[in-house]
C-alpha cells in the first residue's frame, strides 16, 4: 500500500475500498475492474483511491491480499512431511477455488502488464515463498532434512509442479497427487 501521499487513511474508508475492489475482482475479473467502479461501489471519489494507491493494479492486489492472506496458514505439526502435505493441500484447495482462480487471471494479465506482474510477485508470491521456506528451514533445524539445501530450488521442486498443472495444463489436483509429490520431493532432501 502506498502511504506516502495525502492524509492518513481512514480505516473504514480503506476497508470499503479494499472490499469493493475484491468483490469486483471476483465478480467481473481483473480486466473489467476500473478505479471508477471501485470508487462507485465503495462510495468514495476516484481521487481518494489515487491518494492512497498509484493505480488499479495496486488497489486490486491490496483488496485481494487483505481478503485472502489468511486462507493458507503455515502449519507446524513437528513433521516437515506433514507440514508440507498440509500446506500444499491448502494451496491447491485455495488455487482451485474462485478466489484462487483470480491468481491465475492475474498471472495471465501480468504477461502484458509489467506493473501488475511485479505487484503480484512482490506482494503475493514472495511472502508465500517465505512462509513455505519456513517449513523447510524447520525441517533442517530438526534434522529431518539435509543441512545444506538450496531453499529456492527446494521450493521450486515442491511448488512448481502445482503451478505448472494449474496454469499450463489446467489439470485437476487432488490429495493423492499432493502426497505423492511431497513424498517424491522429500526422498532427495531427507537427511540420512
Amino acid at each position: 500500500m502506498n502511504t506516502k501521499r495525502g492524509r492518513p487513511r481512514n480505516l473504514e474508508t480503506q476497508n470499503a475500498i479494499l472490499a469493493a475492489s475484491y468483490d469486483l475482482l471476483l465478480e467481473q475479473g481483473f480486466g473489467s475492474v476500473t478505479v471508477e467502479k471501485i470508487a462507485e461501489r465503495a462510495g468514495v471519489s476516484k481521487a481518494t483511491i489515487y491518494k492512497w494507491w498509484p493505480n488499479k493494479a495496486a488497489v486490486v492486489m491490496d483488496g485481494f491480499l487483505s481478503a485472502s492472506t489468511a486462507k493458507i496458514p503455515v502449519p507446524d505439526t513437528g513433521s516437515v512431511s506433514q507440514d508440507l502435505i498440509i500446506h500444499v493441500t491448502r494451496l491447491v484447495q485455495f488455487m482451485t477455488s474462485r478466489e484462487g482462480s483470480v491468481i491465475k487471471e492475474l498471472v495471465g494479465e501480468g504477461q502484458v502488464n509489467v506493473g501488475l506482474a511485479e505487484t503480484y510477485r512482490s506482494r503475493y508470491f514472495q511472502p508465500r515463498r517465505i512462509e513455505a521456506s519456513q517449513i523447510i528451514e524447520r525441517g533442517i533445524r530438526r534434522g529431518e532434512l539435509k543441512y545444506q539445501l538450496d531453499l529456492e530450488l527446494c521450493l521450486d521442486q515442491i511448488y512448481g509442479p502445482i503451478f505448472y498443472r494449474l496454469l499450463i495444463l489446467s489439470d485437476g489436483l487432488d490429495e493423492s497427487y499432493v502426497e505423492n509429490l511431497v513424498k517424491l520431493c522429500l526422498e532427495g532432501l531427507t537427511a540420512r
